[in-house]
């Protein structure tokens, strides 16, 4: 019987810790773009190409803070200082992204947003999310502990996301809406992500090196940033997942932009809030029965699968009940694709693990942190890229803020964002997935040797 690690409150400590990474993206993917906009005024086309240059730095850090975490040897050990420094941070910058001057000309508005949103993305996120992904391999060796630490983490991550979305325009208002309402609330979010960060650090310990080191998962020999980088190409699952985060990634940024479509299309701002329930609530009671699945399924790779196939057709239904003007056949479809996609999420953080396993059955090298910067990369150019793409697209389409009705171009571009972007990214990730036989080939090498 395979040893076990984690009492109950150290997977929910460790868990809880997504609703302060979500306190951010959920807040940047939903209504970073709709603050700059409409309430400082800003161009979407221009902000797009700044974060799309924010997104040059990204791809630097990511590998470079999980190099850094495979090196770092401290009595907290190895992940848990960087996931929790990394949060003030990330807590500062998130505050000063909402909180961009009124009094400012409006060059140094454009400049005060991407210095304060590369902060928080290229470093300060990185540091901190890449070591809270990097935890899963560094406090259990128990397989079955990862899918269940990784499904707890997203029920976090999905209640987190879905309380944001829906409960945020409220909260901007109650706070003293515009301007001042968004910056009391980023305020807000940001103490809150702090205190469960650090609920969650303290949460669990990590695994002395000597008994990672008896399965090999200790980095008993040093290696360059250079070497970790090759070893990371040599690893076509490693590219594969890669892939796939960011896509799930764009897959919400674009999603979470629905308040463009629910403000101008369907004519109430508040139904994101709705639809945010309809998919994360499925989301979470997916993500529940995730452990029980791959239990009984034997593994990952066909529970993945057929979830993701099952989503591609769920979002064409989505697709044609808003053709349909069927507000009630969106929502149910909505759900159901949820569901569908609960199982990738769940077990996402133990796949990467596995992923790493099959860097050291072939390599020999244990690179866990680095492995594990897929996680934040995935986060940042997937959800950067998204946000990204919709201020390109409104700016193309005619949009105007605060308008009481937008052009027919912006009309029709809202329905590609928000209907045609989601459906054709889960065609792909389930080409992908179709393709990820990570369990299959580690089986093969374990039996080698």
């Amino acid at each position: 019987m395979e040893k076990t690690y984690l009492k109950w409150y150290n997977k929910v400590g460790y868990g809880s810790g997504d609703i302060a990474g979500n306190v951010i993206y959920a807040l940047l993917s939903s209504f970073v773009m709709i603050y700059l906009t409409d309430t400082v005024g800003l161009n979407a086309g221009v902000v797009g190409t700044l974060m799309m240059f924010s997104k040059l730095f990204d791809g630097v850090t990511d590998i470079f803070f999980g190099s850094m975490i495979d090196k770092t040897h401290t009595r907290m050990g190895k992940a848990r200082p960087w996931m929790f420094g990394g949060f003030f941070g990330c807590a500062v910058t998130l505050a000063a992204v909402f909180a961009i001057p009124a009094n400012m000309g409006e060059t140094a508005q454009y400049a005060w947003f991407f210095i304060a949103y590369t902060l928080l993305n290229a470093v300060f996120y990185t540091a901190n999310n890449i070591a809270y992904s990097a935890l899963t391999a560094l406090i259990t060796k128990n397989q079955s502990e990862r899918v269940q630490m990784g499904s707890i983490r997203f029920i976090f991550a999905f209640s987190a996301s879905m309380l944001i979305q829906a409960g945020t325009v409220e909260l901007v208002r109650l706070t003293g809406g515009g301007a001042a309402g968004w910056r009391n609330a980023a305020v807000l979010y940001a103490i809150l992500g702090l205190l469960v960060n650090t609920l969650s650090v303290f949460s669990v310990r990590e695994l002395p090196a000597e008994e990672l080191e008896e399965s090999g998962k200790g980095d008993g020999e040093s290696y360059r940033l250079t070497d970790a980088v090759r070893l990371l190409a040599a690893n076509r699952y490693y590219l594969m997942i890669c892939g796939v985060y960011i896509l799930t990634q764009l897959y919400t940024a674009t999603l979470n932009m629905g308040i463009y479509f629910m403000t101008y299309i369907l004519g109430n701002a508040n139904l994101l809030g709705v639809f945010s329930v309809a998919v994360n609530g499925p989301m979470i009671a997916g993500l529940i029965l995730t452990p029980l699945l791959v239990k009984k399924l034997g593994g990952m790779y066909k529970l993945n699968l057929t979830g993701y196939a099952l989503a591609a057709a769920a979002r064409a239904l989505v697709t044609l009940g808003a053709y349909w003007g069927s507000i009630p056949m969106m929502l149910v479809f909505s759900g159901v694709a949820a569901l569908g996609m609960s199982p990738l999420q769940g077990d996402l953080n133990a796949l990467i693990a596995t992923c790493s396993e099959y860097t050291y059955l072939t390599k020999r090298k244990r690179i866990d942190g680095t492995m594990y910067s897929c996680t934040s990369l995935g986060v940042k150019i997937g959800g950067g890229l998204g946000v990204a793409l919709a201020g390109w697209l409104l700016d193309a389409s005619g949009y105007i803020p605060n308008a009481a009705a937008q052009p027919d171009s912006c009309i029709n571009m809202l329905y590609f964002m928000y209907l045609w972007i989601p459906m054709i990214l889960n065609l792909v990730i389930t080409f992908l997935l179709s393709r990820l036989k990570v369990e299959q080939a580690n089986a093969r090498l374990e039996a080698k040797r």
